[in-house]
């Protein structure tokens, strides 16, 4: 679904966490990082055990250059994952956490 149609379901007073990762993940897809972390942050405002939704506002924010925003989604993320059961969602946001963390260090 796209942006438009997305943005129109949220206005008409249908906000849930799924709609905002659906939001996040169009926003990503359409280049739009920045659009896609005030969705994502939404989500998991919504619903702090959504451990797809950290790990897309990891990697939106990741995108944007935000890398310490990024780490702390990841780490949310993983403890997320991890109290729901979903290994790997926390194994994927355990590589990425990594890959920050030594990019961060070989500077």
């Amino acid at each position: 679904m796209d942006v438009g149609r997305l943005e129109q379901l949220l206005a008409s007073g249908n906000d849930s966490a799924a709609l905002r990762v659906a939001l996040g993940t169009a926003y990503i897809k359409a280049g739009s990082p920045i659009d896609a972390i005030e969705h994502l942050q939404a989500a998991v405002t919504l619903d702090g055990d959504y451990s797809a939704a950290w790990k897309l506002l990891g990697q939106a924010q990741a995108t944007a250059a935000r890398n310490d925003d990024a780490e702390r989604s990841y780490a949310r993320g993983i403890e997320a994952a991890t109290r729901r059961g979903d290994v790997q969602a926390a194994r994927e946001m355990r590589v990425f956490l990594k890959r920050l963390e030594n990019r961060r260090e070989s500077r």
